[in-house]
């Protein structure tokens, strides 16, 4: 996107929450059913935004426009809790806010200041546990009791969900795989590792093509762990292979994913940096929905090979 798309696309952010702002404030004094049924409205129009954000060109412009967006979201839910669309538009807000921009300034400031890069993955994984929230909210909502089955049998847990359900279990799982990622020293993180698989392989069943590989490409980091927790390098490359498959490599994360997940623990350094080059390879063009993802993987992708000096013991032969 050009600098003028670019601008277009800000505008548009600021006028739709403006607006919505607004109009918050202007039907406060309506009844109860009248003022619900408008903020029902203005949270659905804010939790489809399209290509607004995915599409943009800016990363640095869309992190500094997200808390706001979120907050906001925060504001109409006090309104309208049990607002499906809202509930799930705010816990994939959250859960991409803290991946995209707060774990990776936890990457970037890691060399120079280990107590800033420790504050803000505490941080990232306060931010996914409160994207959780809202994911389980709405997990709830539609299938009762499915909390205590996830928490009590979790390979049974989710025979009631269907296909209208997949977003929702991949986003439940990229929140919850996440604090998990980010807690693996606390055991009552680790402990919800069966629950998070769950999420994952149920959605795999209903929809293996979801999103252009998007369960796959979560796959990969959920095979990474060792293998006395229930992971699989071998199943993890096979999870990369598909989801480059599936995105017909327009899509940089798999990648940066594969080599942060399973080629640092293998210290494969030679296959590390092959990996984070074809993400740095792909074309932003290919794909423009995917143009923001594509931004900030690339942009980690860099970070990671700036390290690769940290990150392996040593050079290769």
């Amino acid at each position: 996107m050009g600098r003028s798309g670019l601008s277009r696309g800000a505008s548009q952010r600021r006028r739709s929450l403006s607006a919505a702002c607004l109009l918050i404030v202007a039907i406060a004094p309506a009844g109860c059913s009248v003022r619900r049924f408008a903020v029902d409205r203005v949270a659905g129009m804010l939790a489809s935004p399209g290509t607004v954000w995915s599409g943009d060109d800016d990363p640095d412009l869309v992190g500094d426009a997200l808390p706001f967006a979120l907050k906001t979201y925060e504001s109409l839910l006090a309104e309208t809790p049990d607002n499906p669309r809202l509930l799930l538009a705010t816990c994939r807000g959250f859960a991409s806010y803290s991946a995209g921009w707060v774990e990776a300034e936890a990457e970037r400031v890691e060399s120079a200041d280990f107590e800033a890069a420790r504050a803000a993955r505490e941080r990232a994984l306060g931010l996914h546990l409160r994207a959780r929230g809202y994911c389980l909210r709405e997990l709830e909502r539609r299938l009762p009791g499915v909390a205590g089955a996830l928490a009590a049998t979790p390979e049974t847990a989710l025979a009631r969900a269907g296909a209208s359900d997949v977003e929702l279990l991949y986003w439940s799982g990229v929140a919850w795989g996440s604090a998990v990622a980010l807690g693996l020293d606390r055991p009552e993180l680790v402990a919800d590792l069966p629950a998070v698989r769950a999420l994952f392989a149920r959605a795999l069943e209903l929809d293996p093509a979801f999103d252009r590989g998007a369960v796959h490409e979560a796959m990969i980091s959920i095979e990474s762990v060792s293998e006395l927790l229930g992971g699989s390098a071998e199943r993890a490359r096979a999870h990369y292979a598909r989801a480059i498959e599936l995105c017909r490599g327009e899509r940089a994360s798999p990648h940066v994913t594969f080599a942060r997940s399973v080629l640092v623990g293998a210290q494969d350094r030679r296959g590390f940096q092959d990996a984070l080059e074809r993400a740095l390879a792909v074309n932003l063009e290919a794909a423009p929905a995917d143009r923001l993802s594509n931004r900030l993987a690339q942009r980690r992708a860099r970070l990671l090979l700036a390290r690769v000096d940290e990150l392996f013991f040593a050079e290769e032969e």
